[in-house]
């Protein structure tokens, strides 16, 4: 009997870390997943910040060469499969909108930034896949260049998660800048990594954990650094930790570590890191820590592979939110749905992605009356604000602000401006989509269960036309009403609605 061709996909993940660039590039043949590549470059992002948060030309520019190699790699894999992501310095840089543009040309590819919660998530992810199905509760670290990520988790499944802004590069600018390591700046440093640690050390404690783990590349160089040592036989442990405290005061300055299994581009910043994961293994009670080859860019691997074969994790954040504040769902699921037949009808018209129309169109349905939980006037105001500011796992900050923005424009006044402070490329579909989610709002406003007719839609840049079947408007007279209520209100927004 003839055997069906094997099924192969590649994926790619790019990691814009504070310190690291990362890619790596997976094939997916017949439900294995395999390693095919990985990139890995010392950008030192973080160090390029100046006093006032800028990222300083010649960053950049290290940063724009780094990409466009990444960028090469990454040809004739399909758009969809791939995934690049920004962490801390990106989130905190005041030019971070400028750079990304360039960034985004040099890569090739759509650039997110994320919070440092889905950040946490995605690295505890990576870490599970990497260590394999474990049913017992464990914490996860990664110290990155400008924040330190701690995750408590069960199976796939992290439980509790936190950011903290403290990291490799971030400490050693603050305290070692000009490479000294004294006695002195060594304590600062210490009672700042305490400091930050402070508030949530008595919660994790309380949830406790029975295998800690950590990933990333500051804790790799600390184990490889301790075990090349001798003084660790297993992981990290916390007499290590103080053993190596004193041998970077015995150097006094990072030019002069000489510590076996420590390269001299992980040098610079060593210190910092250090600093951070002896003062977490204080606050935290934290023995002994073994490290896993698994983190964000795997992650990022992981979370997409759901994306590709309909476990998209934002599906079901969107869910869980709509729950949480008590969403009339058969409502919002009536919303989506007639929502969704309206943009099939008109996404030639517009340019408009059938998939991608559907995907937003649902979640903002879902959401659009998640704001009815706070209070019923300006509802859609408050519905936004939730959707942009709380933790939404999968999504990064600008789609969040597209999907805050659909929300808090599928009633009332709509403004000609309404989404100009959305990333350019979101700007043109959200509009349109908006539109499309308060026509649907408009068709539902009595919440009837009766099916609503079928309606045909013809649609141009900035117009659309709504025609119903012949007499049904006129036995419908409150839809009649607030479709020339809409008329009026897109027009103000330079949008023509007709409907017959």
């Amino acid at each position: 009997m003839p055997q069906s061709p094997a099924t192969t996909e590649t994926f790619a993940a790019i990691d814009l870390g504070s310190n690291s660039f990362h890619m790596i590039v997976c094939r997916l043949s017949n439900g294995e997943l395999h390693v095919e590549d990985k990139l890995r470059e010392m950008v030192r992002l973080g160090a390029g910040l100046d006093h006032k948060r800028n990222l300083d030309a010649e960053t950049q520019q290290r940063a724009l060469a780094c990409l466009e190699r990444f960028g090469q790699r990454l040809g004739g894999i399909p758009r969809q499969r791939i995934r690049a992501v920004g962490t801390n310095t990106l989130r905190v840089a005041r030019n971070a909108g400028d750079f990304l543009a360039r960034a985004e040309q040099a890569l090739g590819h759509t650039i997110e930034i994320i919070a440092g919660t889905e950040e946490a998530r995605l690295i505890y992810l990576g870490v599970a896949h990497a260590t394999g199905v474990e049913e017992r509760r464990r914490l996860v670290m990664d110290i990155g260049g400008g924040s330190t990520e701690l995750i408590i988790g069960e199976g796939f499944e992290p439980r509790y998660m936190q950011s903290l802004y403290m990291g490799c590069v971030s400490m050693t600018r603050q305290y070692f800048a000009d490479g000294s390591i004294t006695p002195k700046a060594l304590k600062r440093a210490e009672l700042a990594a305490q400091v930050e640690l402070e508030p949530v050390k008595a919660i994790y404690r309380k949830l406790g954990w029975e295998k800690a783990l950590g990933a990333s590349g500051s804790i790799r160089a600390i184990r490889n650094v301790v075990q090349a040592e001798g003084w660790s036989d297993d992981g990290i442990s916390l007499d290590a930790l103080k053993t190596l405290r004193r041998a970077l005061l015995d150097a006094g300055h990072s030019d002069k570590l000489s510590l076996k299994g420590l390269t001299a581009e992980r040098a610079p910043v060593f210190a910092g890191g250090v600093v951070v994961l002896l003062a977490t293994f204080k606050a935290l009670g934290i023995e002994q820590m073994r490290v896993s080859e698994g983190a964000l860019r795997e992650g990022l691997i992981h979370d997409l592979l759901g994306r590709v074969h309909h476990e998209d994790v934002r599906a079901r954040a969107v869910n869980n939110l709509a729950r949480r504040y008590h969403v009339d769902l058969p409502h919002a699921r009536q919303v989506a749905e007639t929502a969704q037949v309206c943009a099939a009808q008109v996404a030639d018209a517009w340019s408009l992605d059938a998939q991608e129309s559907r995907q937003w169109l649902q979640w903002a349905a879902l959401l659009h009356e998640i704001g009815l939980d706070i209070a019923h006037s300006g509802f859609h105001k408050h519905g936004a604000y939730i959707a942009e500011f709380t933790d939404l796992s999968g999504f990064s900050r600008n789609q969040q602000r597209l999907l805050a923005a659909l929300i808090r424009n599928h009633r009332r006044k709509l403004s000609p401006t309404a989404f100009d402070h959305l990333a350019e490329k979101h700007r043109h579909r959200a509009r349109h989509w908006a539109i499309l989610l308060r026509l649907a709002v408009l068709l539902h406003r009595s919440r009837s269960p009766e099916a609503l007719p079928k309606i045909k839609l013809k649609a141009g840049e900035n117009r659309l036309q709504v025609k119903f079947p012949h007499g049904w408007l006129d036995t419908h007279l409150l839809t009649q009403a607030d479709l020339a209520r809409e008329a009026d209100y897109l027009q103000a927004a330079n949008f023509s609605l007709t409907f017959s």
